[in-house]
């Protein structure tokens, strides 16, 4: 391709207020339509909006966990225009003066660490929703008025995979925050996408096109795939790129003019004259950076150096707050030395098995202490890793302990060597082929034969020390 990729995104944030931005009415999720507004969201004439101070705490929050400076000095703006889910006419934003400015976002990829710059966070108030059925269109208002924040990059990001992993880096340093639940199906994280195409080589912004109704990262990275064959193919055909804003179809995996965007778009901002600027001491910002947990970044390279993982396995531990709050209990409560094995099955096991139940390792029916004591049985050679694996399952199935699932349904191993040389002699006896394939030097067959011992003790064998008697009795055949 003739053509470099240049990519921004703005990310809308619900921020989990049990009130709105500027009244008291709730912000809970799933109500019947209209029925959480009041004279204030709906914009009736007198009425005036009064800020909701945690919201600010918690853009504040946002901004100095991404590396933004605060300002001291911030306004609130009119954003004049109209659509059917403002009834407002106008959106409360901020314009010249947002809440916070130039922070940024590292995201790993294969060749190294990347870093995305943020332009700006600033605080608005989100519009209501728009349902479209059959021959009508219907709008809720209960989402008007929720208190929003729009984290904007800058054009760094150049290509759709670079796009999932600056979406999931952000999303992770959101979820430690506590502000908010960051469920895209909700609506609480939404993404808008600024794709252009220019010749390699050139400085200059090629014409963008802005992506909308793209509900999962997934889909963010499947709108800008398709994206850059559209824009290159028009190029390539000398055709010129137009400035619009285009929807993304999930059904027909493609991209769909909404409208265009000959010139930028006049909002005739001005300042809220309803709610004055204001100040932000920096003391009250020093506290709130204080309430600032560990994030995701600084508990990755603790994992790796405290207990001794990979840089990849403690990517995956610390990508969800819970899951890392759960992984790092089951290290502490953990007796053996070896701690990659536990991840290990944080990674395999127990992640297929919340895979599997659509929800995260925390969400599983087990507990630090009870997982620690099913991988005591694997240390102590009580059960093998497959029985392990089948116990696991039944723990979150029923809610019961390893001890009283084994005992039940009487899985220790075997591991007395009389009873298993008995069954060594038989699968010997039975397999001349294998046995004679071993003299010969193919030291591999072993692993066949150890499954024939497994089959004929019920799966109760001990494999370490079924493979030492077979190793012996077969040297001295």
């Amino acid at each position: 391709m003739n053509y470099e990729t240049v990519i921004g995104l703005e990310v809308h944030l619900h921020l989990n207020t049990k009130t709105k931005a500027f009244c008291a009415c709730s912000t809970q999720f799933g109500n019947e339509p209209n029925t959480q507004v009041c004279p204030v969201c709906l914009g009736f004439p007198g009425s005036l909006p009064v800020f909701n101070r945690l919201a600010l705490d918690f853009a504040i929050k946002v901004g100095l966990a991404l590396g933004c400076k605060i300002q001291n000095y911030t306004k609130f703006d009119r954003k004049n225009y109209y659509y059917p889910d403002l009834p407002k006419a106008y959106q409360i934003s901020q314009f010249d003066l947002p809440l916070a400015r130039e922070g940024y976002i590292d995201i790993e990829l294969s060749s190294g660490t990347k870093r995305i710059r943020i332009i700006r966070v600033h605080m608005e108030e989100d519009a209501g929703k728009l349902i479209h059925d059959n021959d009508q269109s219907l709008v809720d208002y209960n989402r008007t008025g929720v208190p929003l924040l729009e984290i904007v990059s800058y054009p760094d990001i150049s290509s759709p995979e670079e796009a999932q992993e600056y979406l999931k880096s952000l999303k992770a340093v959101l979820g430690y925050l506590d502000v908010s639940d960051c469920d895209m199906e909700k609506g609480s994280l939404r993404c808008d996408a600024n794709i252009s195409l220019r010749k390699k080589g050139e400085t200059k912004l090629g014409t963008k096109a802005e992506l909308k109704n793209m509900n999962s990262f997934k889909a963010v990275k499947d709108a800008l795939a398709y994206e850059i064959l559209r824009q290159s193919d028009i190029l390539n055909e000398g055709g010129q790129i137009i400035q619009e804003t285009r929807l993304w179809d999930e059904k027909s995996m493609q991209t769909i003019s909404m409208r265009t965007k000959e010139e930028a778009q006049d909002y005739r901002y001005f300042p809220e004259p309803d709610l004055p600027p204001f100040l932000i001491e920096d003391a009250s910002i020093e506290q709130i950076k204080k309430a600032i947990p560990e994030l995701p970044k600084e508990k990755k390279a603790r994992f790796m150096s405290e207990f001794g993982l990979s840089a990849y396995d403690a990517g995956i531990l610390v990508n969800s707050k819970n899951d890392a709050v759960f992984s790092e209990e089951c290290f502490k409560h953990y007796t053996g030395k070896d701690k990659k094995a536990v991840a290990n099955w944080f990674i395999g096991p127990l992640l297929s098995e919340a895979n599997s139940r659509n929800c995260s390792m925390s969400e599983l029916k087990i507990s630090p202490e009870q997982f620690c004591r099913l991988l005591g049985f694997i240390d102590r050679d009580e059960i093998s890793n497959l029985t392990a694996k089948l116990v696991l399952k039944d723990m979150i199935d029923t809610g019961k302990a390893a001890e009283t699932i084994i005992k039940d349904k009487n899985l220790l191993q075997v591991s007395d060597t009389a009873s298993l040389q008995a069954h060594v002699e038989e699968v010997v006896k039975e397999n001349p082929k294998s046995v004679e394939s071993y003299k010969q030097g193919k030291i591999n067959v072993v692993m066949f034969l150890v499954g024939q011992v497994m089959k004929k003790s019920g799966g109760k064998a001990n494999p370490k020390i079924v493979q030492d008697l077979l190793k012996r009795r077969l040297d001295n055949a």
